[in-house]
């Protein structure tokens, strides 16, 4: 496995996309489950970038199908600049969010690295939701259940051309991890796109190792590995401080799996760790178990594998 550049840790203390309040205080809590510290005991060399600043959660229904628009955009806007700042200056940015709106700004700010520095952008989309909603089929107008649509270039232009031109990402380059849970005319947008999705009946079918072998295949030395972990990815059972629970996610060996043959790969490049939402947790156990599975992520491994 090559060796990782220096890791900076970026926290987006809102929940402005969500459809409850609480992610705002995942950055603090993944702070206080040791997450800069586990990091830097493997090795690392990393750096708190502290919290970003964004506009307050006004909490108000949605307007032309969306919930908080124009604050969302502005805290986008602000996530893109500050995981592009990172990237120049050839550090690995680990975004502490926050709900999953906000990988919009920062996919948007990889993809416009990778074009910059002639990389191939593969991003893996560890979720139990989709994310491709559109205001004509969301039921509820929250846009963290928008981010995938938006890169891919289906969405308000605020968002689609957040980067200067749509579409962010083509659907080919990205593989959907973990999925369980997709509304009704989300589906049919997912098909006729061609998303790369590999839900819980296939990992049922197949096993975690062949979905990781086939989600990862041919990876090279001009791939970037851009990793968004919405943490309802895991089951309720063993996480359950996230907004939106699922049950029927991967287990905690499978999760693990998952994020050692990540690191095997080598190619990790950017990390988003979205959804923790302190105020559904038990004694921020989930926040624990999440930054036990990023040191994974980051090189940790069972037995003589250390």
């Amino acid at each position: 496995m090559q060796k990782l550049p220096p890791i900076s840790l970026v926290g987006v203390p809102t929940d402005i996309g969500a459809g409850h309040r609480g992610a705002s205080m995942g950055p603090e809590a993944l702070r206080v489950a040791g997450i800069g510290e586990a990091l830097a005991a493997r090795g690392l060399d990393v750096v708190d970038r502290g919290n970003l600043n964004g506009p307050f959660n006004p909490w108000q229904p949605p307007v032309d199908g969306y919930r908080h628009l124009p604050a969302v955009v502005a805290w986008n806007r602000t996530v893109m600049q500050a995981v592009g700042t990172e990237l120049a200056h050839g550090r690995v940015p680990i975004l502490l969010g926050g709900d999953h709106c906000l990988a919009i700004g920062s996919i948007t700010a990889v993809a416009r690295h990778c074009r910059e520095q002639g990389k191939r952008l593969t991003v893996l989309w560890l979720d139990a939701h989709a994310d491709f909603n559109t205001s004509t089929v969301t039921p509820s107008g929250n846009i963290h259940g928008m981010p995938v649509a938006c890169l891919c270039g289906f969405g308000p232009h605020e968002l689609t051309e957040l980067g200067g031109s749509a579409p962010t990402l083509t659907p080919d380059r990205i593989r959907q991890i973990g999925i369980r849970s997709v509304d009704a005319g989300e589906k049919k947008l997912v098909h006729d796109v061609g998303l790369d999705i590999y839900d819980m009946r296939y990992i049922d079918e197949v096993g975690m190792r062949r979905v990781m072998e086939e989600a990862l295949l041919n990876l090279g030395a001009d791939d970037h590995l851009h990793v968004s972990f919405d943490i309802d990815f895991l089951d309720p059972a063993i996480a359950p401080g996230v907004g939106t629970t699922i049950p029927g996610g991967p287990t905690y060996r499978e999760a693990q799996l998952c994020m050692e043959m990540i690191a095997d790969s080598g190619r990790l490049g950017s990390l988003d760790i979205m959804e923790l939402n302190p105020a559904l947790d038990v004694r921020n156990q989930t926040a624990l178990l999440t930054v036990d599975l990023v040191e994974s992520l980051f090189g940790k491994s069972t037995l003589m594998r250390d």
